[in-house]
């Protein structure tokens, strides 16, 4: 198949009709459907990704989970296939433009009133999906909708949602591959690797609000080593300092919608919608100048110390980040010809230094040192194919990057090739040689001594249980040495221990 296909091609049934947008991932069509008098915007991934088949079932699987979402303002999913070795999606076609587009038009904000109107409808929205259990995590301007309806108020949808996960899931910035987030908009939790719940889409609710009121995101700083640092250590910034006619009760708003503790923040978006409107009405506003569309700006003079207090010089560059896995395409119609699709702040992974203050391991430090090659050298990034960890306690719990030393007790990550399903790093922060025998929940048909050039040890293999079944194949591996022998790997995967031990172990960067 072309890279792009042509007006009048028939493609899974559908006419294509013209181009809406494109991005890395793959190109986004109005199509007329094969026997409905309607048009729908088709997504077609690249041929790449069709032959991923851990991608695939993804793929297949979070179109199934919005597809069962049925709300006035969230883009529904129709259908998705495999055609000629592409994945493709079928959505509701919104004629108009998006939030972003909007903003570009209204570089000084937008009219509270419809600032607010868009607000509280996307919130509708994201209520509803949270309500369901599904999270977006993919907030942005860009992802919400604006449709027209000639003098009546516009009909405002959320979309993309091929970022959403069941909020069963540990959602962190890198669940699900390969994806570096929108920066200006992710919540400090998942540029941490935390676990995230609705909250995040909260945190990206309240910086598109800010955004759409002031027309600046609300940690501008230039480059990802400062986002990140602002997003993660920066107080949320004042809007009324932005543009002086806001009401002062809004940057009270904005604070806790970006608070750093997820605790600290609203429980619901629509709460968020409700406080913001609440905070226009409890105070008199100056007009909206309609000479020049946008509220008065600051001084010159005022705008640079703004701004000398926003950015952040930062010694070492953060420069390992995961790549988006998908397109960040409005689906939308204009009616000017289409252009293509651009992304915000997005980086792609390279090797470099780090400040641990932004996004460091902290005191989990010392099992990345153990295992540089396999486990992720930042939280924000990935280790060996495509792992993906969040720390845990000596417990085995989930638990935060500002844990004490003497509770830094492992790492539980996912990814490592479509044979594992977790990978468990359990190591004594005192660096004391741990236990080597087998977990008395596995039954063992097989161990052996290994020696590579980096170390030696003895892996164990098994079954045991498993993330969602009561038997899974595993694979304990120990360590020789005062290097590594307060640490031990368990891997769960496969039908059998034997399986990992094929597939992952001969392989494994250890």
């Amino acid at each position: 198949m072309s890279e792009i296909l042509e007006p009048g091609t028939v493609f899974a049934g559908y006419r294509i009709e013209r181009v809406l947008g494109r991005g890395s991932m793959g190109t986004v069509y109005l199509a007329a459907h094969p026997r409905l008098p309607r048009h729908d915007a088709l997504k077609v991934l690249s041929p790449s990704h069709s032959g991923d088949f851990e991608f695939s079932a993804r793929f297949a699987r979070e179109a199934e989970l919005v597809a069962t979402l049925e709300h006035p303002n969230v883009v529904a999913v129709y259908d998705r296939g495999l055609e000629r070795g592409c994945l493709w999606l079928a959505m509701g076609f919104a004629d108009g433009i998006d939030a972003g587009e909007l903003i570009r038009r209204y570089p000084a904000g937008v009219e509270p009133a419809r600032a607010l109107h868009i607000v509280r409808e996307a919130a509708r929205g994201l209520d509803e999906a949270h309500r369901r259990g599904l999270l977006h995590r993919d907030i942005k301007p860009a992802n919400i909708l604006l449709e027209s309806r000639g003098g009546e108020p516009d009909r405002v949808y959320v979309s993309d949602f091929g970022l959403a996960r069941s909020a069963a899931d540990v959602g962190t910035l890198t669940v699900a591959g390969d994806l570096v987030r929108s920066l200006s908009y992710a919540a400090p939790e998942l540029l941490a690797g935390q676990p995230a719940d609705h909250r995040a889409d909260v945190y990206a609710l309240g910086c598109t609000l800010f955004e759409l009121l002031t027309g600046s995101a609300p940690f501008p700083e230039t480059g990802a080593a400062a986002q990140v640092r602002a997003h993660m250590t920066e107080a949320p910034p004042q809007p009324s300092r932005y543009a002086r006619a806001l009401p002062a009760a809004l940057d009270a708003v904005v604070a806790r919608a970006l608070a750093k503790d997820p605790a600290q923040r609203y429980e619901s978006c629509g709460a968020l919608a409700a406080a913001a409107t609440a905070a226009f009405d409890s105070g008199a506003t100056a007009a909206f100048d309609t000479h020049t569309s946008g509220w008065r700006r600051p001084s010159r003079r005022v705008q640079a110390l703004l701004a000398a207090t926003v950015v952040v010089a930062v010694a070492a560059v953060v420069a390992v980040f995961l790549v988006r896995p998908h397109d960040s395409t409005p689906v939308v119609a204009t009616s000017s010809a289409p252009t293509a699709a651009t992304t915000s702040s997005t980086v792609t992974s390279t090797a470099a230094t780090s400040t641990a203050a932004a996004v460091g391991w902290g005191p989990f430090q010392y099992m990345v040192d153990a295992f540089p090659s396999l486990l992720p050298p930042v939280p924000v990034a990935s280790g060996a194919q495509d792992l993906r960890c969040t720390p845990t306690d000596t417990d085995g719990k989930h638990t935060t990057l500002s844990v004490s030393p003497d509770q830094a007790g492992g790492m539980t990550c996912r990814g490592g090739g479509a044979l594992v399903d977790a990978l468990f790093v359990t190591c004594d922060p005192g660096r004391k040689p741990i236990d080597q025998s087998s977990d008395s929940d596995v039954t063992l048909t097989g161990q052996r001594d290994w020696q590579r050039s980096t170390g030696s040890g003895r892996i164990m293999w098994g079954t045991g249980p498993g993330l969602d079944s009561p038997h899974s194949g595993t694979l304990q591996i120990v360590f020789d040495g005062a290097a590594r022998d307060f640490c031990r790997i368990t891997v769960v995967g496969g039908s059998t221990g034997q399986d990992l031990v094929d597939g992952w172990w001969n392989s494994a960067p250890l």
